[in-house]
């Protein structure tokens, strides 16, 4: 198998239920995003009496810290202090992507826009089954000595009679750089235009339960929101990397669940979004902004925009 034969078709095929090919292009979809209210960061600044109003009430403690290090003043310890004191005020002053959309949401309650129907949480107390590898759906010992196309038939196969799943064969080097930005960025948002009701948004975590297993999973960010940990995803994909270093392919296979509030078109098009923010598309100035975005908001760059990642979302460019 050629993995660099088709680089704008990052993934050589994927197919929800049987046969639906998620990477048809979405020219002409009638897609409408609603636009999203600006999210604007707030700052604090503290006033000049305030500053000496806490300096008075831990002068005490102040003085003695600078007889410590040897300081002549106050300025003077501030100063020494300067590099640790501007990395805890970044820290503190990060934003917080989800707390913000916040404010989005309201405005897209206020406008009448319908609110989807909220499932309930795992119970705390439910065991954790095991996670699932590769040897549990293709037995490793038989497929050693096939061909990366032979693998791939079997790997269709194994699903094709099996309703709201998805399967796709990746090559190895698009695989790579999914797996790179995940490890970096193991948390985004994704939105997802309902007709008539807006922009939903969508919560992407990445979990890495095995050395050859890699995970993500697709939760609504209202239901996450609402139970945290033990909200349930409305889509898990499962990577598997056991063959990619002889094969250079890797094998993805993912279920959505029956009672999820969310159609197969609308899952397709959440995991085309997934590998366009996560750089899975060739080089282009379009994937370099939807990477930046990701990035931005896992540092909590104030740069960071909902718009922004609903307009290039929306984009037809690659």
């Amino acid at each position: 198998m050629n993995s660099g034969s088709n680089e704008n078709m990052s993934y050589r095929s994927l197919y929800i239920s049987k046969n639906f090919n998620l990477f048809n292009r979405c020219v002409g979809l009638p897609i409408q995003y609603r636009n999203a209210v600006a999210l604007d960061n707030i700052r604090y600044v503290q006033t000049k009496a305030a500053k000496e109003d806490v300096l008075n009430r831990y002068k005490e403690k102040l003085e003695k810290k600078m007889k410590e290090e040897g300081a002549e003043s106050i300025e003077k310890l501030q100063e020494k202090y300067k590099d640790k004191i501007e990395k805890t005020k970044i820290e503190l002053n990060r934003m917080d992507p989800l707390t913000d959309l916040e404010e989005y949401e309201r405005k897209a309650t206020k406008n009448g826009h319908k609110v989807t129907k909220l499932r309930s949480p795992r119970s705390p107390d439910a065991p954790i089954k095991p996670y699932k590898v590769l040897d549990d759906f293709l037995k490793l010992e038989k497929i050693k000595d096939l061909s990366p196309d032979q693998v791939e038939f079997l790997w269709r196969a194994r699903f094709q009679e099996k309703e709201n799943v998805l399967v796709a064969v990746i090559p190895k080097d698009v695989y790579q750089k999914l797996y790179t930005n995940a490890r970096e960025n193991p948390s985004f948002i994704l939105p997802l235009p309902k007709e008539d009701e807006g922009v939903e948004i969508h919560f992407i975590q990445w979990a890495f339960p095995g050395p050859n297993t890699t995970h993500c999973m697709f939760t609504s960010l209202a239901e996450y929101k609402l139970h945290k940990e033990y909200a349930k995803p409305h889509t898990t994909l499962m990577f598997h990397h056991d063959i990619s270093e002889d094969k250079n392919i890797v094998l993805m296979n993912g279920t959505v669940e029956q009672d999820a509030n969310i159609t197969l078109p609308e899952t397709q098009l959440l995991v085309m979004n997934l590998q366009r923010f996560y750089g899975a598309l060739a080089e282009s100035p379009a994937s370099n902004r939807r990477l930046q975005l990701l990035k931005d908001f896992t540092s909590g760059n104030e740069n960071f925009s909902l718009d922004l990642v609903i307009q290039e979302a929306q984009s037809l460019e690659n």
